[in-house]
């Protein structure tokens, strides 16, 4: 009788430990938030030349540019890995002065995404109208290869993004025009500023 109890036990805890063994970990708990390292990195250069930079950088890795302006740069970039396989590496930089305001110094923060396609075949089954009857499938089919998207995953080795931050410094270093460029534009941002907070002259009076 203990025997066939514990028999019974074992069955009914046995879908319960098979569930807990199939469970995959939920990816948001691998979140941490303690670091800033991997994606990020800060330059002595205002914004707009340290996106520049970055879109040069991309071009001379030979991304496609699909977005640039002085603050962020979208670039694309495709392998073909395998016959069978196709793989595309979309990349975004976003610039931002730091903080605080005025601040001489300048964050760049990087991202990229794999995507990952494999070719299918799609079969098609032919059909003839046979009058009343509508339409009758034959055996006789085609096929047609697509790619289809089977895998999409962020890129989050630190080497990588090493890489890339270290060209940008070394455009940032060897072309001083972008350096050049950022200043006039702090110079005209400061005289604006000095325009708009200084007083009106006071008014002459007029003699009779």
């Amino acid at each position: 009788m203990k025997k066939m109890r514990a028999r019974i036990l074992l069955l009914l805890a046995l879908p319960v430990l098979a569930a807990c063994v199939s469970q995959k970990p939920i990816v948001y708990q691998e979140e941490k938030f303690d670091t800033t390292n991997v994606f990020t990195h800060h330059y002595n250069a205002p914004a707009d030349a340290v996106c520049e930079a970055a879109r040069r950088t991309l071009l001379s890795q030979g991304y496609i540019i699909s977005a640039a302006t002085t603050t962020q740069i979208d670039g694309r970039k495709s392998f073909q890995p395998d016959n069978d396989m196709h793989v595309q590496i979309g990349f975004r930089v976003v610039c931002a002065a730091d903080l605080p305001a005025g601040s001489k110094t300048s964050s760049l923060f990087a991202n990229a995404v794999e995507d990952r396609y494999a070719l299918k075949k799609v079969n098609n089954s032919a059909s003839v109208g046979v009058g009343a009857l509508g339409s009758l499938s034959l055996p006789f089919s085609s096929s047609d290869d697509s790619l289809v998207k089977v895998a999409s995953q962020t890129i989050s080795a630190e080497a990588f993004y090493a890489r890339f931050f270290v060209l940008v410094e070394r455009y940032l270093t060897h072309d001083a025009s972008l350096l050049d460029a950022g200043k006039e534009d702090e110079k005209e941002a400061a005289k604006a500023r000095a325009n708009e907070t200084a007083e009106p002259a006071p008014a002459q009076p007029q003699m009779p």
